[in-house]
């Protein structure tokens, strides 16, 4: 575990907080120390982002989550994750059940994602080709428009969390080359298995995300056995950040009915 950097705090239920794509532990900031409180919260960085080490062998994140609960001897843990981190919970509720109570997931479905909606796309393009370009600066912005959605502009956002973003964005971007090789080792047939997920899940939507990323976290909630929605008004992909009072008050209201 020496390459990869996480947060411990607190005692009680294990509550693990997955960041997402291309940011880091630190999104979760706003709920840490709520959390913490009453929850043992465990806020690790992924592979490849912010603190944690680049992968220099094929991977899967997560096989890294189930080595790293089982090194901190958690027992079944509450996984919540935004986007990316979201994928790694529902991924850890298939290949590891018996590391998992519950999962929250937030703008996500699983980890093999479809876009359909032209605003996704359009977004999407635009972050791969300055990627491919190497232009850190129009990868950074481009990457930040998923966060107002597509119904607003960041100007609509608060500074702090967009500079909070984009600050988390380029950190992890920085760290990568246009040419470097992808080694992640995707999860397999994720939609079919889904209906297996027997634990409560719960959906938190920020109320205006793109509807590809609305729509995956419905298609989720309607394939496992006890799923459930709530939708954060004035939030888009990142709810937790935009509304963080809201946010921490939706997610503890779930974890009393554990």
């Amino acid at each position: 575990m020496d390459d990869l950097f996480w947060l411990d705090a607190g005692a009680g239920q294990p509550l693990v907080l997955l960041h997402g794509g291309f940011l880091d532990h630190r999104m979760w900031d706003d709920q840490i120390p709520a959390l913490a409180a009453r929850y043992r919260v465990i806020a690790p960085d992924a592979r490849g982002h912010g603190r944690s080490a680049n992968a220099s062998q094929p991977f899967r994140h997560t096989d890294d989550l189930a080595a790293l609960l089982r090194h901190l001897d958690t027992g079944p843990a509450i996984l919540v994750g935004v986007s990316m981190g979201g994928s790694i919970a529902v991924d850890t509720a298939l290949e590891y059940p018996e590391l998992v109570r519950a999962a929250v997931v937030i703008g996500v479905g699983t980890s093999e994602p479809y876009f359909t909606d032209p605003w996704t796309t359009r977004t999407w393009t635009a972050w791969q080709s300055a990627m491919a370009a190497g232009d850190l600066n129009t990868a950074v912005e481009a990457f930040t428009r998923f966060a107002p959605g597509p119904h607003r502009t960041l100007d609509d956002l608060d500074p702090e969390v967009v500079g909070r973003l984009r600050e988390m964005t380029r950190s992890t971007l920085s760290k990568h080359t246009p040419d470097e090789p992808d080694l992640r080792i995707p999860v397999h047939d994720t939609w079919n298995r889904a209906a297996k997920i027997d634990v409560p899940v719960l959906a938190i939507n920020g109320a205006l995300d793109s509807p590809d990323h609305l729509g995956m976290a419905e298609r989720l909630i309607r394939t496992v056995a006890d799923g459930h929605a709530i939708s954060i008004d004035g939030t888009a992909h990142y709810p937790n950040m935009e509304r963080p009072e809201m946010f921490n008050k939706a997610l503890e209201g779930f974890l009393r009915t554990l």
